[in-house]
């Protein structure tokens, strides 16, 4: 018995293990999902100490699956915990959770790329953006081919301050394969260096935790995962658009493997393409000879703040599309080489 005035610390019941909820429903993970099962609860509970203290607090929980980070974060004591699976196959296994922590789980059968998360908590959790993040976190061990275009909503979601994130700076704690965390994390002139590492960064303090190995996960993927986690900073570190830097930056990062310039005259039309690239590169102070990767997150803010001023200047740079004119291109052409052998006969005609 707990002493008086102590709040004893929430425990699960005896339940069927993982690995038997998985033989019990019959469960399999589908490769056509990127699904991966990770049955340590040793691993599962790693991850969830990177959230940092749950404790009483609200998380979503991202794709459970067969439950097991799902025990890991009840086993820390969550005050109510959201669950949000698109596989059905998953639902009986996650009830039988629920059932054992009366109260605290709610399960959503739904798509978390489509989800509303601005209502997925109570009101009295919200936090001003300046002061601490609220007791909020998202947690989720993602399918592989989710994870970069849910983590580059969230980002937006970041800047916009909506989604989970009209409640405050909202903890994120995420896998992703080893190689895109790498991404998310990497510095300048870093090889792994790219549009992830300055959309994640500008916008939050991201943090590689640790590795796990793909020989822990069922079926084994053939690379090993990262988990990452991320805070909401107070101030990004560049105040423009979420729309305007993603283009910049997208356009840089575009030729790799050339001069960051090459890229950049991609936000320009062909009229004056070059004397605005080097309008730009000048007022912003960058080198044209610098590779993307070696750009600096000043760098970037400097191309981004110039790029802002000659887009108020001339608003149809903004909606500028350089594979638009591209496709117009394409189909002039094409358009001239059926025409042309119709004028030769009409000539042979006449």
């Amino acid at each position: 018995m707990a002493a008086p005035g102590k709040v004893s610390a929430f425990r699960l019941p005896p339940l069927p293990t993982v690995g038997d909820i998985i033989k019990l429903f019959h469960l399999k993970a589908q490769r056509q999902l990127s699904q991966n099962f990770l049955l340590d609860l040793r691993l599962t509970d790693k991850i969830v100490k990177q959230a940092g203290e749950l404790k009483n607090a609200h998380v979503c929980e991202v794709g459970p699956g067969p439950g097991g980070i799902t025990r890991s974060i009840l086993s820390a004591g969550v005050e109510q915990l959201l669950l949000i699976e698109k596989d059905a196959r998953f639902i009986p296994g996650l009830q039988m959770l629920s059932e054992a922590a009366p109260g605290k789980v709610h399960i959503v059968h739904g798509d978390i790329l489509t989800y509303k998360m601005e209502k997925a908590f109570p009101k009295h959790l919200k936090k001003d953006w300046e002061d601490e993040p609220p007791d909020i976190h998202i947690i989720g061990n993602l399918p592989f081919s989710v994870s970069t275009p849910l983590i580059i909503k969230w980002l937006e979601n970041v800047s916009k301050k909506d989604g989970p994130f009209s409640y405050g700076r909202t903890q994120m704690t995420l896998t992703f394969q080893k190689e895109v965390g790498e991404r998310l994390t990497a510095n300048a002139g870093g090889k792994q260096r790219s549009r992830l590492s300055i959309m994640a960064q500008h916008l939050c303090n991201v943090e590689n935790c640790f590795v796990i190995p793909g020989a822990a996960f069922v079926p084994k993927p053939k690379v090993d995962v990262a988990v990452v986690h991320f805070t909401p900073l107070v101030q990004p570190k560049i105040q423009q658009p979420f729309e305007l830097v993603e283009k910049v930056v997208q356009s840089v990062f575009q030729f790799r493997r050339k001069y960051c310039c090459r890229g950049l005259q991609t936000l320009f039309p062909e009229s004056g393409r070059f004397q605005r690239t080097e309008e730009l590169m000048m007022t912003a102070n960058v080198d044209p000879t610098l590779r993307p990767f070696q750009l600096s997150m000043s760098q970037f803010r400097n191309l981004c703040n110039t790029y802002r001023k000659m887009c108020d200047e001339d608003p149809s740079l903004f909606v500028f599309n350089y594979r638009e004119e591209l496709k117009q291109k394409k189909r002039a052409r094409k358009l001239r080489r059926t025409s042309q052998p119709e004028q030769t006969e009409e000539e042979d005609q006449l």
